[in-house]
């Protein structure tokens, strides 16, 4: 039974991924005709030195939301589940060593992005002792499970390390 939940949740992450965006924010609409071959002239030198042909591809971690048994929850872009630590009262990481190993921090090299349903306002970083800059979503520290695979929820509401793991609602909130 639990294992036709997983797979039903997996196909149904994997469809509603393939759905584009409605509206590239990219494009950009075809230039009007004009009778001035000045103003063709323009147009194309404009064109050419658009912002968004210079602009590098953003480097950070991509949080987005997917369905699960607990309602809409946060997930990387990978499709990995993302917990909060209850423990943790501020956005200072207090999991560290054996706890960080079975409850490895999400990462980021860069300032993180905000994919589905995730709200950019939310996201920031922290650092962590070693330097790393961890995620933060509404001021908590996100971290994985690191014995689950990709579109597995399995550990919300788990007691470990003195404190209980709960999964990420799109709002910043613990699941009930």
């Amino acid at each position: 039974m639990r294992c036709a939940m997983i797979v039903a949740l997996a196909i149904a992450t994997v469809l509603t991924g393939c759905g584009g965006e409605a509206d590239d924010p990219g494009a950009t609409e075809e230039p009007a005709t004009s009778a001035s071959p000045e103003t063709s002239e323009n147009t194309r030198s404009l064109e050419s030195q658009s912002p968004s042909q210079d602009r590098p591809e953003p480097s950070g971690t991509v949080i987005r939301t997917a369905p699960s048994d607990y309602g809409t929850m946060l997930f990387d872009e990978s499709g990995q589940a993302i917990y909060l630590f209850d423990r943790e009262t501020s956005d200072r990481p207090r999991c560290y060593g054996p706890c960080a190993d079975a409850w490895p921090p999400v990462l980021t090299t860069g300032e993180p992005q905000a994919g589905r349903q995730a709200r950019p306002g939310l996201l920031a970083t922290t650092e962590r002792k070693d330097g790393t800059l961890q995620v933060t979503y509404a001021g908590h520290p996100l971290y994985y499970y690191g014995h689950e695979g990709k579109n597995q929820v399995l550990c919300h509401n788990v007691e470990e390390f003195g404190g209980t793991w709960l999964v990420v609602r799109p709002n910043g909130e613990a699941a009930p």
